[in-house]
């Protein structure tokens, strides 16, 4: 199998130091592929990349009504947020209007991500919590839909686990791909990931941002996420983080969501495609790069959005002293044009 090509390159005064390989796929809602390098046929794990899929049975099983979410709480189901005090505010409203508390989470603590909110948290004598974990708003989604079905919410991350089931059977319904127990790991919050190929993620999140081929109960929650997702991107990520700045710089146009060991999925909402994008070597900053490369060729941003895709695509490297060392910068493979 010949290999990836090579999608970013760190270049270290005038010469090129790193090589950097990935694949990614575009595709309509039909799952005609409209650009696409390397093998989008590879099955990967799009770990928190697919969270707005994770969160279809929040719908399904009326707990979206029930808990009375509103836009901000299903924003955050599809979030890998960084511990700021918002983040933390909605994941508790979230697990207190369905009887809950962090106690009840299974995704584990650790420090937020934000270097600013873990300094207010150390100085406040504050241990992190559950809540601080960046996936605290899909697994209050999830505790939510045990709630719904009135079932024991202990063990709802594992496999088996009838919340899990219901994640996994609406990710197949939306890739219209059958995942396989021979091809499963465990995420790092705890619940399983289900592998399938790239190409399978970029027609899912078509069909997500369409509704083309989608129950109409589907389509109309995927079109809910999406929208809550795009109207509070801040609630996706957070302060500095790639995916809240261009999804506010596109103004709605734009869906996307980064995944563990360099992932990404999302939609061109305006023009019904769907994307997704893997980094060989797992370098979410490597792979931050190749994605606003691939935006920047095919997403027809304005002003506004070009310069926040620059910002990533080109990402300057300097030294304690601040000398400019070196770029991380995407590839010409990325920028395909449509």
């Amino acid at each position: 199998m010949d290999a990836n090509p090579v999608l970013a390159t760190f270049t270290r005064g005038n010469w090129v130091e790193n090589r950097h390989r990935g694949a990614f796929c575009i595709a309509d809602a039909g799952g005609t592929v409209i650009a696409s390098a390397g093998d989008i046929e590879r099955e990967i794990f799009p770990r928190s990349a697919i969270k707005a899929l994770q969160a279809l049975p929040i719908f399904e099983t009326g707990a979206d009504r029930r808990f009375a979410m509103d836009d901000e709480a299903l924003a955050l189901v599809c979030a890998s947020h960084y511990g700021e005090p918002e983040h933390v505010r909605v994941a508790a409203a979230m697990l207190e209007r369905a009887g809950l508390t962090a106690d009840d989470l299974e995704c584990g603590a650790h420090p937020p991500t934000s270097p600013a909110a873990r300094k207010a948290l150390r100085a406040a004598g504050e241990a992190p919590s559950a809540l601080h974990n960046n996936c605290s708003g899909k697994h209050a989604g999830m505790l939510s839909v045990a709630k719904a079905l009135g079932i024991d919410t202990k063990g709802y991350v594992t496999r088996g686990h009838e919340v899990q089931r219901r994640v996994r059977a609406a990710v197949e319904a939306v890739l219209e791909t059958q995942m396989t127990e021979h091809k499963c790991g465990t995420d790092g919050c705890s619940i399983p990931t289900w592998a399938a190929p790239l190409k399978s993620f970029a027609r899912g999140f078509a069909r997500m941002a369409t509704g083309e081929g989608l129950p109409e109960g589907m389509a109309a929650a995927s079109r809910r996420l999406f929208d809550a997702a795009t109207a509070h991107p801040f609630l996706i990520a957070g302060t500095d983080a790639f995916d809240t700045e261009a999804m506010a710089a596109f103004k709605g146009r734009l869906m996307i969501k980064i995944g563990a060991e360099g992932v990404f999925c999302g939609a061109l909402r305006d023009k019904g495609l769907g994307f997704a994008l893997k980094c060989d070597d797992g370098n979410p900053k490597v792979a931050t790069a190749m994605i606003a490369g691939l935006l920047a060729a095919v997403a027809e941003p304005d002003a506004e959005a070009a310069a926040v895709l620059a910002k990533f695509s080109r990402q300057v490297s300097t030294n304690w002293r601040g000398i400019e060392v070196g770029a991380l910068e995407a590839a010409d493979g990325v920028r395909v044009g449509l």
